[in-house]
């Protein structure tokens, strides 16, 4: 039985999973885990396969012949590994959803999994992260709510953007060696005990890009699992490698998701504010514009129309 499936899902960013990959089957090897690599491609023009094949044989290789974004891919994967089915005897202990624009740093891999293990309910943990140029990252959140959505739209004091105001926890908690109990953790690293997934089932497929680990910390704690931030598994994230190509249906990806999170978990009345901040931030957005005509202008001037579109749609 393995000790850990690690699942990558790859679009058009092949030096930079290439990167992850090396860094990754570095620290496995150091870990004493007994692991398997899957690496799920949706439908990259850069020979993300073929790279993948010559340079890392041992990865398992999926090829989507279509982008499937990031929930289902996994769930693809997750369902080749048994998950979903009756008969969980030849599961992994544990699954680790890892971004392919990650730099895996020394022992976080082994960290994440015996805090896994080794914490009170925990069903699922993420890494400590930093971006690229090693400045701090925020990897672990609150719920999304309101205020929130104040703070995407309307000038707010620094202190509230970066404190408990905007679902951010203090430098303190990652400074510490200790984990720390969270909502919910970025996607970049997620990693998952079997009967989590087993009992809450797999990603929401609503969630073509964005929210999607959102929405499924707030099942894992409803159904009475914790999650935790590991201050000890350091994790570099380059951050948003596949998404940039795309800025302006981006955009709409991630409206398109944070409407359908607002749908399903928040009550109504939570939902209407939340709909009219909307409409009024994409106004607001709007309005910010330069009045270049350019293509990249236009695009994002479209994509604030069409949100604030489907917010008043949806109230």
């Amino acid at each position: 039985m393995l000790d850990l499936a690690v699942i990558i899902v790859t679009w058009n960013v092949r030096e930079l999973a290439l990167q992850t990959l090396r860094t990754l089957t570095n620290d496995l090897q150091e870990s004493g885990l007994e692991a398997q690599i899957y690496l799920i491609d949706n439908a990259s023009s850069d020979q993300t396969l073929q790279a993948v094949e010559l340079q890392f044989p041992d990865v398992a290789r999926i090829a989507s012949p279509e982008n499937l974004g990031f929930a289902r891919a996994n769930n693809v994967v997750l369902r080749q590994l048994g998950f979903g089915q009756a008969d969980a005897s030849d599961l992994p202990k544990a699954v680790y959803l890892l971004n392919c624009d990650t730099i895996v740093q020394k022992g976080s891999t082994r960290a994440l999994f015996e805090a896994l293990f080794s914490l009170d309910h925990a069903g699922l943990v993420g890494a400590n992260l930093t971006y690229g140029d090693g400045s701090f990252q925020h990897g672990a959140f609150g719920f999304p709510g309101l205020r929130q959505l104040w703070v995407e739209f309307f000038p707010t004091p620094g202190r509230f953007i970066e404190g408990h105001f905007n679902g951010r926890f203090p430098l303190s908690s990652y400074h510490s060696s200790r984990p720390f109990p969270v909502d919910c953790v970025l996607g970049a690293t997620m990693m998952l005990r079997r009967e989590v997934i087993q009992q809450t089932g797999m990603f929401d497929e609503q969630f073509y890009m964005y929210c999607e680990e959102i929405d499924w910390a707030w099942r894992i704690h409803k159904a009475g699992w914790g999650v935790y931030c590991v201050p000890n598994a350091h994790v570099t994230h380059l951050g948003g490698q596949s998404t940039s190509q795309v800025r302006a249906q981006s955009v709409i990806n991630l409206w398109t998701s944070r409407l359908n999170l607002f749908f399903k978990h928040y009550p109504f009345w939570k939902r209407l504010l939340a709909h009219l901040l909307i409409i009024v931030g994409m106004w607001l957005k709007l309005k910010r514009l330069p009045a270049a005509a350019d293509d990249y202008t236009n695009g994002l001037r479209t994509a604030y129309r069409t949100v604030a579109r489907m917010a008043l749609k949806r109230i």
